[in-house]
């Protein structure tokens, strides 16, 4: 199902304000945005890729599979694990997020997450969910949860209760298959299990205000397996560049987007 690896990374610089790391400044400024490649970067294939942030100028990437599930600190610019955690055997690792100087990460079906020392990546405790986690981003203050449906469950990192539910629909209409997660700028970035479009979400209404589209981003032949898809972002407060990636692919994309 979820079994898919792959690794890029977005820039998104549309504006003066967004080079200057503006929050109030959207993504782009219409619903629908293509986009060109800036810079590319090497990433690992046996990354089977569940999550992706940005800290203090490396990537951190949560992966996925039994007996290969991972939290691993990556240099950017070489692709090369610079520190690295394995998961107990039998879970299947998914989505993470940082907030409040802790890692949370999300496994597949064991209803059970794993929080980390961001600098250590020591273990410091574990919590549970209910149904399956895919992917997990936060707003500042909640952590946001999806889990393959079109609904984003916000969470306390404190007692992990959930606060609220919202559905994602575009134009009326469901939009299933939510997978990695990441906040960015108000919005609540999402892949598309499966696709090569990443929905835009207004995160009070659950509304998609607009769709990235990284059709094309890879050359045919790059990746054979057909879970090789799209999935994982990453965005860098600081320059304003938006992190995406996916599974199994070799490389890291810089991207501008582009009305």
């Amino acid at each position: 199902m979820k079994t898919v690896l792959l690794s890029i990374v977005l820039v998104s610089m549309v504006t003066g304000a967004c080079n200057r790391g503006d929050s109030t400044t959207p993504l782009a400024n219409s619903a629908a945005a293509s986009y060109e490649v800036v810079k590319t970067y090497p990433h690992s294939r046996d990354a089977y890729t569940q999550g992706l942030i940005f800290h203090e100028g490396k990537l951190i990437e949560s992966t996925g599979r039994e007996g290969k599930s991972s939290v691993r600190r990556v240099d950017i610019e070489t692709g090369d694990i610079v520190q690295k955690v394995s998961l107990p055997f039998e879970y299947f690792g998914e989505g993470l997020t940082l907030l409040n100087g802790k890692i949370y990460q999300l496994t597949w079906q064991h209803q059970t997450g794993f929080i980390y020392d961001p600098v250590s990546f020591e273990k410091l405790g574990e919590f549970k969910y209910f149904g399956e986690g895919w992917g997990l981003t936060h707003d500042g203050q909640q952590l946001i949860l999806s889990d393959g449906s079109n609904r984003l469950r916000f969470i306390d990192p404190s007692t992990f209760q959930v606060k609220k539910v919202v559905s994602v629909t575009d134009r009326g209409a469901p939009v299933h298959r939510l997978n990695e997660l990441e906040f960015a700028r108000g919005e609540i970035l999402a892949n598309i299990w499966h696709s090569d479009k990443i929905a835009r979400i207004e995160p009070e209404s659950g509304k998609v205000i607009g769709w990235i589209d990284l059709t094309g981003l890879l050359k045919p032949g790059e990746v054979s397996d057909e879970d090789a898809v799209l999935n994982g972002i990453a965005f860098d407060e600081s320059t304003g560049r938006l992190l995406v990636t996916g599974k199994m692919w070799p490389k890291v994309f810089e991207i501008r987007l582009k009305p």
